[in-house]
C-alpha cells in the first residue's frame, strides 16, 4: 500500500478520532475513493474511512517523510 500524508481540516462527528490541523497517514484504497472517502490512520492507530473533504493535501519534504516512516507512521 502506498503511503501519503494529508492534513485534517474538518472533524465534525469525529472529534474523538481526528484533530484539525493534524497530519495523518492516508492509505491507498480505490474502493473508498469511489465513495469519496479516504482510509486514514487516525489517533487510535487503526485505519478507518473518513470523508475525503475532511482532508487537504500536504507536501512534506523528503527528509520529513523519511523520519515519519522511521517513527513507524
Amino acid at each position: 500500500m502506498a503511503k501519503t500524508f494529508m492534513i485534517c481540516v474538518d472533524n465534525r462527528g469525529y472529534k474523538t478520532s481526528l484533530e484539525t490541523r493534524k497530519v495523518y497517514e492516508v492509505l491507498a484504497d480505490k474502493t473508498a475513493a469511489q465513495h469519496n472517502q479516504l482510509r486514514v490512520v487516525d489517533d487510535s492507530g487503526e485505519d478507518y474511512l473518513y470523508p475525503e473533504n475532511f482532508f487537504a493535501d500536504v507536501t512534506l519534504p523528503p527528509a520529513t517523510k523519511r523520519r515519519l516512516k522511521l517513527a513507524g507512521v
